[in-house]
């Protein structure tokens, strides 16, 4: 029972920091805005990152483009480790480094969105990501731990969980997540 409640107690903790912190949460208003305004032009959201944050950006992407809570028309969503074979095929032919970007380049436009999600804030492929979305005009919404790491100079909006224990940084990540999904949903749909 005590790792139970001692897990329970310290995601309350987090998430009771990251509510009384106005700035994060201005951060993730206008993230929700950028996401709005670009399925409204027709853009698209890329998501990455790795282990526990690629099941979060793939959560998200099904949130988005399956549905949320309403019943609506899907938006284009997606995480970008999805294809096996084309993960497996670029960390053979070229580098792990590389095998966000080049999906970047191949499908992202100016407009469109690109969410990395790293806990620490350096993964290298979730850096290369960033990078290349940036090159080609895309807006970049990180989600991080503590300090942001790396992509906290690679995002246009970079929101950052103070915590540094990854557990308690991934939750928050996925309640981030789901509030930008209700936000962009209730927007866009909710008549």
């Amino acid at each position: 029972m005590e790792i139970i409640e001692r897990a329970i107690r310290d995601s309350i903790e987090v998430k009771k920091s990251f509510l009384n912190d106005a700035e994060q949460l201005e951060l993730i208003k206008t993230a929700g805005e950028f996401c709005i305004e670009s399925f409204n032009q027709d853009g698209k959201m890329l998501l990455c990152g790795n282990g526990g944050s690629a099941a979060d950006a793939q959560h998200i992407a099904a949130e988005l483009s399956a549905r949320f809570q309403l019943d609506r028309k899907p938006l284009y969503a997606e995480a970008l480790h999805v294809n096996s074979s084309y993960v497996t095929a670029v960390a053979n032919d070229y580098d792990y480094s590389k095998v966000f970007s080049r999906m970047v380049e191949a499908s992202g436009r100016e407009g469109d969105i690109l969410v990395g999600i790293s806990t620490s804030g350096n993964s290298a492929n979730v850096l290369n990501a960033l990078k290349q979305a940036k090159k080609q005009g895309m807006i970049t919404i990180g989600l991080t731990g503590s300090n942001g790491g790396s992509m906290a100079d690679l995002c246009d909006v970079c929101i950052k969980v103070p915590s540094n224990n990854t557990a308690r940084i991934q939750e928050v990540h996925i309640l981030i997540g789901h509030i930008l999904c209700e936000k962009i949903e209730t927007t866009l749909f909710r008549h």
